[in-house]
């Protein structure tokens, strides 16, 4: 009778301590989840504002997806200025408009890829945006010869499929974090006032032709930005083109570690 009852003894230990260690090992899934999870939300895709550099350089982009009739002023103020930027462009401003696609790419300027009808990107699935980025990109190649490696969504629009789409495309996604504001009609005195107090090292500019007034201001703007200290330059010059990170709010650092 004793050693029944030291035996159920046992048994009951044995119940008891394995109740534990299976309590223990569902609390350690759980908190590996909340980790899982948290990872996920830091490692959300964001897109490049602007870089982080020592260097005194600003890079000036400009949007084309509307009329054509201010590039030839915009690249007699830039040939003038000797500055070089990057040209966010639209497939059907392509169609419409090859000679100046040419004249852009002939000029020495940067040509990237703005989606090819400039839609609503983030309503749209992962293959829809890789198609809107494959077209554009095929439709520039063969004019320039060059296939672009940088992407702005349209209206600004990105999220994880957007920038996923780039990335399939071996090209990352783009925005800025100086707005001149010249497609509403702003003159130049104030689209300056608007960055001129914001400037600094690897700040990326947005302009856009077609405009009011950013022919007849192109060369006020990129000379005060000049008299700043500042050199104006192509998106590709300013960015870690490899062991980089971007920060929570879109700045490219490079990777110390």
């Amino acid at each position: 009778m004793f050693f029944v009852i030291n035996k159920e003894k046992i048994y009951s230990f044995i119940v008891a301590l394995s109740t534990v260690v299976i309590l223990f090992l569902i609390a350690m899934s759980f908190n590996t989840g909340d980790s899982i999870h948290t990872s996920a939300k830091v490692s959300e895709k964001l897109p490049i504002y602007n870089v982080e550099t020592t260097e005194k350089k600003v890079a000036f982009t400009m949007n084309a997806a509307w009329n054509a009739d201010d590039i030839d002023k915009i690249l007699e103020v830039l040939n003038k200025t000797n500055s070089k930027i990057t040209f966010f462009i639209v497939g059907d401003w392509v169609d419409k408009y090859p000679e100046a696609v040419k004249k852009i790419s002939d000029n020495g300027h940067e040509i990237a890829n703005h989606s090819n009808t400039h839609p609503h990107v983030n309503n749209l699935s992962l293959e829809k945006n890789i198609e809107e980025i494959k077209l554009c990109n095929d439709k520039i190649e063969k004019i320039t010869g060059v296939r672009p490696t940088l992407y702005r969504g349209p209206y600004g629009e990105y999220n994880d499929i957007v920038i996923s789409a780039a990335e399939n495309e071996n090209m990352r996604t783009m925005q800025w974090n100086l707005d001149t504001l010249d497609y509403s009609g702003l003159t130049g005195e104030q689209m300056w006032k608007r960055i001129e107090n914001k400037l600094s090292n690897g700040s990326i500019v947005l302009s856009h032709n077609g405009t009011k007034h950013t022919a007849d201001s192109l060369e006020m703007l990129i000379n005060n930005i000049k008299e700043k200290g500042y050199s104006i330059v192509k998106v590709s010059e300013i960015m870690y083109k490899d062991n980089y990170i971007i920060d929570k709010n879109g700045i490219q650092k490079e990777n110390m570690h």
